[in-house]
C-alpha cells in the first residue's frame, strides 16, 4: 500500500509529465493551446499533490483557484499567494472547445513558465522524500 509520501510523489510525477510535454510543443512550432492545457495541467497536479502530503483527499476539479485556496487552509506557510492562477484555470476545458482560441508562443510561455514557479514554490516546501 502506497503511503502518502509516495501518493505525493506520484502527483509531482504526473505534473512534470505535463510540465515537459508542454516545454516540448513549446520548443517546436505548437500547436501552443496544447502548451497551454499541459502547463494548467502540471499545476493543478503540483497542487494536488499538497492534499496527498497532509492525507486529505485529493478534490476532483480543474478549478485552480478553488485547490490554491484550499492549499493554503491545510498549509498556510505555503506561498503560493502571490500566484493568479485563475488565469490557466480556463486552459483546462474551455480552450479545448474555444474555436477561436489560438494562443501565440508568448502566451504559452507565460503559462508555462508560471506552472515551472509553482512547481518550485511547492518542491521548496514538500520534504526531498516525496520530490521526483
Amino acid at each position: 500500500m502506497k503511503d502518502h509520501l509516495d501518493l505525493t510523489r506520484g502527483w509531482l510525477l504526473k505534473g512534470d509529465s505535463d510540465l515537459l510535454t508542454g516545454q516540448q510543443v513549446l520548443a517546436g512550432r505548437g500547436p501552443y493551446d496544447t502548451a497551454c492545457f499541459h502547463a494548467q495541467q502540471a499545476v493543478e497536479k503540483y497542487l494536488k499533490s499538497i492534499f496527498a502530503f497532509v492525507g486529505e483527499q485529493v478534490p476532483r476539479t480543474h478549478n485552480l483557484e478553488e485547490l490554491q485556496d484550499a492549499c493554503h487552509t491545510y498549509l498556510p506557510a505555503l506561498s503560493l499567494a502571490g500566484f493568479n492562477l485563475a488565469e490557466l484555470t480556463p486552459y483546462a476545458v474551455e480552450l479545448r472547445y474555444d474555436f477561436e482560441f489560438w494562443p501565440t508562443h508568448e502566451i504559452a510561455d507565460q503559462a508555462l513558465s508560471l506552472a515551472q514557479e509553482v512547481r518550485q514554490v511547492i518542491l521548496h516546501y514538500l520534504p526531498s522524500e516525496c520530490h521526483p
